[in-house]
């Protein structure tokens, strides 16, 4: 007797611990790439069709909007402060911030760039006041602007040392090839005919795949300032595995693949706690327990961004078709 309960604790303790992902009826068409999650009740997403979407409620309910004047954008990142502050990201033709401090009613433009080849990337804010955001690359080199205020005035990098290699540039799939390091520095990555990670003003090369503008590194996220996991592959071929993760904990000088890598091409990857981290791309979600070293596909629904609360400890993903969705783990 003894004995049959030791097993069924063990079995109850694999299903309280076991990972999943539940998707949530968003009421909305539009594809998804940006994502902020403030807290565990407070979610903003971002995508096609000027769309932008806030959850007060931790995505039970979602309240939709199209932007005026924007209604063709695809504003593919969102950095979200509170329920009623956030910034979104247009990414060319040409390439715009915007700002709303009433929780969408209104929005301000904060940046315009009519530069012929400009592509916005991805932003990331280190704290409320100061952020980055990043573009393909200009005249060899990448396109980095920073503001010190909240996103109210934006001043590019007129002397920035980021010069890439001929088809070489940033993707703009899921906001996250730019991360703070720390509160006065990011880290950067490119993809396509080469892959290089920039940190501490240098430049470091990844592994991935080289020759193709459709491969190499899409996302970057870490656990401290040395441990790194990268993901990406070939959107072309979502289920291909061939080097679409590495990891480095040496910030990126020498990298690691891991013993099982996951299930197809990845757009984004989010630390989570402890040796937990989570990944996700057109074919599925995988889930690591073991600091990335081994991937689990928990789900095979499309995701393209997925993001932890910056305060609190819900885990959301959006993506194609209105697809939004909440990590259980």
């Amino acid at each position: 007797m003894k004995y049959s309960f030791f097993l069924l604790s063990l079995f109850m303790a694999s299903i309280a611990s076991a990972q999943s992902v539940t998707l949530l009826n968003s009421g909305s068409k539009a594809s998804f790439r940006g994502l902020s999650v403030v807290s565990d009740k407070v979610v903003w997403v971002s995508g096609t069709g000027g769309t932008v979407g806030r959850s007060t409620d931790g995505g039970d309910s979602w309240t939709w909007m199209t932007v005026k004047g924007f209604e063709k954008m695809d504003f593919r990142d969102i950095e979200a402060f509170d329920e009623k502050t956030a910034i979104i990201m247009g990414i060319a033709d040409p390439a715009y911030i915007l700002k709303t401090t009433d929780g969408g009613q209104n929005w301000n433009v904060v940046f315009k760039d009519t530069t012929r080849g400009m592509f916005l990337d991805a932003m990331d804010f280190a704290n409320n006041e100061r952020g980055v955001v990043i573009g393909d690359p200009i005249n060899g080199k990448l396109f980095i602007a920073q503001t010190l205020d909240g996103g109210e005035n934006w001043r590019e990098f007129k002397t920035n040392t980021f010069a890439v290699d001929s088809g070489e540039a940033c993707f703009a799939s899921s906001g996250t090839n730019i991360r703070k390091l720390n509160q006065s520095g990011h880290i950067y990555i490119t993809g396509g005919k080469a892959s290089h990670l920039f940190v501490h003003n240098e430049k470091r090369e990844i592994p991935f795949v080289k020759g193709t503008e459709t491969a190499g590194a899409n996302s970057i996220a870490f656990k401290n300032g040395k441990i790194f996991i990268v993901v990406g592959g070939d959107f072309n071929k979502k289920d291909n595995t061939e080097k679409n993760c590495f990891l480095t904990i040496d910030a990126g000088k020498t990298w690691i693949t891991p013993e099982t890598v996951p299930h197809g091409y990845r757009s984004c990857v989010e630390y989570l706690d402890k040796e937990s981290w989570v990944c996700c791309g057109l074919n599925g979600v995988d889930f690591s327990k073991d600091g990335g070293m081994n991937w689990n596909w928990i789900s095979k629904d499309g995701f393209h961004v997925v993001r932890k609360a910056k305060n609190g400890k819900a885990v959301f993903l959006a993506g194609g078709g209105g697809r939004i969705a909440k990590l259980s783990y």
